[in-house]
């Protein structure tokens, strides 16, 4: 045992782990295959979108005269929070961290009926409901791709990572 660091390996603990963290770089997670780059450009293509929207809604709702000012307080912020959960998903992408694919699956399927509604509109809203639905289509084909889940460590269902093929 070392008397100055109060175990037997230098600077870490007794039990020999360190408490530096290791930096994640491209060296260490391998290089980031395109598909998965454009899946999280798109979810933080939505995030952006969805934080707009909500802070035109909460500057409408406050300055402007809604029909109801709490409604559109509430709306905006809403839609602020809701931006959170892609914006995250395409951080963890970027990253190469597994649980990102979740949210961003989520958020895609979430977007889908939407871009329904919007479709249904008889309005200027049908060619965002056309935007939205062809982003959330392209992303989810990005998402479930084997090479997206291969980069991100993805093994399927019954899988110990063990077998051989």
């Amino acid at each position: 045992m070392n008397g100055t660091s109060g175990g037997v390996y230098d600077g870490g603990y007794s039990s020999g782990v360190s408490s530096e963290q290791i930096p994640t770089t491209e060296e260490t997670t391998g290089l980031r295959p395109r598909r998965v780059t454009y899946a999280a450009l798109l979810a933080a293509l939505e995030g952006l979108a969805l934080v707009v929207g909500g802070v035109w809604i909460l500057v409408l709702g406050l300055t402007g005269h809604p029909d109801d000012r709490q409604q559109a307080v509430t709306g905006g912020i809403t839609l602020v929070v809701l931006a959170l959960l892609p914006l995250f998903a395409a951080r963890g992408l970027l990253a190469l961290r597994s649980w990102s694919r979740g949210p961003a699956v989520i958020t895609q399927l979430m977007a889908l009926p939407v871009a329904y509604n919007l479709l249904q509109a008889d309005s200027m809203a049908i060619p965002g409901g056309i935007a939205l639905a062809a982003v959330a289509v392209a992303s989810l084909v990005l998402l479930v791709n084997p090479e997206t889940t291969r980069a991100l460590g993805i093994r399927g269902p019954g899988s110990t990572g063990n077998q051989e093929k």
